[in-house]
């Protein structure tokens, strides 16, 4: 697992496995937020595969698919939500941890100062920069 720490709220992955879900949860994390569309890669474990083993390990699981459509706002306000009503660390994961990061980018607009936001992303290795416009207004 490559896991990126956003802050102490977020941390973002590329692709994980059921089996790396017992570590995740050894790590402190509370809650899983799945960003990668069921069926990309045929060897990307199911959304409800995913699902499942997070439960089993006792974390909460979310599904907040970002495919070829874009970003929507449903989406930006399910992430804050996600992340509001978490009592503890977030882990989200897609294909290489650039949509989640994404989204965490665009949840926090309005709350954070946009370039503390891709600040923050930068230092976890992902360039938010052309995000700049929206992250200085609320979503």
């Amino acid at each position: 697992m490559d896991v990126k720490r956003i802050n102490d709220q977020v941390s973002v992955s590329p692709q994980i496995s059921p089996d790396d879900i017992p570590a995740i949860k050894a790590a402190g994390f509370v809650a899983i937020v799945n960003n990668r569309p069921d069926g990309e890669s045929p060897d990307q474990p199911s959304s409800a595969t995913m699902q499942a083993a997070a439960e089993t390990a006792g974390l909460a699981y979310h599904y907040i698919p970002l495919g070829r459509d874009g970003v929507s706002p449903q989406m930006v306000e399910e992430t804050r939500s996600v992340l509001e009503g978490s009592n503890g660390p977030v882990f989200c994961y897609c294909r290489s941890g650039t949509r989640s990061t994404t989204l965490w980018a665009l949840s926090q607009a309005g709350k954070l100062p946009a370039n503390e936001i891709v600040e923050a992303a930068a230092h976890a290795g992902y360039d938010m920069s052309h995000l700049l416009g929206h992250l200085s207004q609320k979503q």
